[in-house]
């Protein structure tokens, strides 16, 4: 069973019920002098709480995606680089191939009354990448067969799971819901974890002499969603939305490579990359390369590209609130900087989940769909 399996959280709970009554019913026995019973009761204690803290574990990764495996929470995705799968896909299909679906708001077989979700692999011709997406397609795409769509691509943090956008912060009923409300255009979705070269968080940096993720996502992942699906092409038809370390890669997405993305949103991102254990150096020593992957001294040192900006913070829970305020004044035309900040909010699914209704109406406000056929199409 995978590890977040709600039938390993079940267990895991039932185990520590079982040895907390156990604990309870033997301590009688275990509280004589002697070796036997001090050991039996450091044996026991020290199982119960073991199992208490496994399940609370198992409980917060389910609830906040930290880890997607096994081999995630125990380190043992170890491979340095990237993986390049050359077989993978084709020339016609544009390089991807569907691994799955998953029918989103209606029984199976009703695409064009919910839409539904495909499994993919996204195979980078530029970057020599290969990572798994979420591919969300809204109900019109399947009612309009003529139209064409605006993409969003969805970031989680690090290390994050992708199956988190649309089970846990819902991006795709969010929007059909705002759609059937006529308050935003239907759009192709793109659900995706930046850790495309686990377990290095890459910061979606092209890492000198390692994985080139900031191409991968800036160059590949439009170029083979372009030519799989019904998406408008060109950067006013794509947007780039993220949490945590999403939030950092999709603002760094759109001032660095504003060819690709008019329009990002970071909801609780931070404006710089660290460097640790996770990271390593990804600017290979270089001070010019670390300067120019900080967001913050892009602003103030570089021209600023013609792109639309939506920050979140809260004034209490956050840990940006400050850098977020400075990020806001450092930007200036033709960037164009909005912001959500909260009066409270902690760096959670739960903040995110107030936050993301409001920021698809804003990017959907934003995007110029280009089709001349149908309504999905029109610009707002």
């Amino acid at each position: 069973m995978g590890l977040t399996s709600k039938k390993v959280l079940l267990a895991a709970a039932l185990l520590a019920l079982a040895l907390f009554i156990l604990t309870v019913w033997l301590w009688p026995r275990l509280s004589r002098r002697g070796l036997v019973p001090v050991l039996g009761r450091v044996g026991i204690l020290l199982g119960t709480q073991l199992s208490l803290i496994a399940a609370i574990g198992l409980a917060v990764n389910t609830s906040f995606g930290f880890y997607a495996s096994w081999a995630d929470l125990f380190g043992r995705n170890t491979t340095p680089g990237v993986v390049v799968d050359h077989g993978l896909g084709s020339p016609q299909d544009g390089g991807m191939r569907v691994l799955g679906t998953v029918h989103q708001g209606a029984p199976a077989g009703s695409a064009r009354h919910g839409g539904l979700i495909q499994q993919v692999a996204l195979a980078g011709g530029a970057s020599k990448i290969t990572s798994k997406a979420y591919v969300y397609l809204p109900p019109e795409y399947f009612r309009e067969p003529a139209a064409r769509f605006p993409a969003l691509l969805v970031l989680t943090g690090y290390p994050g799971t992708a199956e988190a956008l649309y089970k846990k912060l819902r991006y795709p009923a969010v929007n059909a819901g705002q759609v059937r409300a006529g308050r935003a255009r239907p759009m192709v979705m793109v659900m995706m974890r930046p850790t495309v070269a686990p377990p290095r968080d890459t910061e979606c940096t092209d890492v000198p002499g390692g994985p080139q993720t900031e191409t991968y996502f800036a160059r590949d992942v439009p170029a083979q969603i372009t030519a799989r699906y019904r998406v408008s092409p060109g950067a006013r038809n794509w947007a780039v939305i993220g949490d945590s370390t999403g939030g950092y890669c999709a603002l760094k997405l759109a001032l660095r490579d504003p060819g690709s993305f008019s329009v990002a949103v970071g909801l609780s991102a931070d404006y710089g990359a660290p460097q640790d254990a996770t990271t390593g150096d990804l600017y290979g020593g270089s001070d010019r390369r670390r300067r120019e992957n900080d967001l913050m001294w892009r602003l103030r040192h570089l021209p600023h590209p013609p792109v639309s900006l939506l920050v979140t913070s809260s004034r209490k829970g956050e840990h940006n609130y400050r850098a977020t305020l400075r990020f806001i004044a450092a930007a200036g035309a033709p960037t164009h900087v909005s912001s959500i900040i909260l009066p409270s909010g902690g760096h959670n699914f739960n903040t995110w989940k107030r936050e993301v209704p409001a920021a698809l109406e804003w990017i959907s406000a934003r995007l110029g769909g280009t089709a001349a056929e149908g309504p999905a199409s029109r610009a707002r």
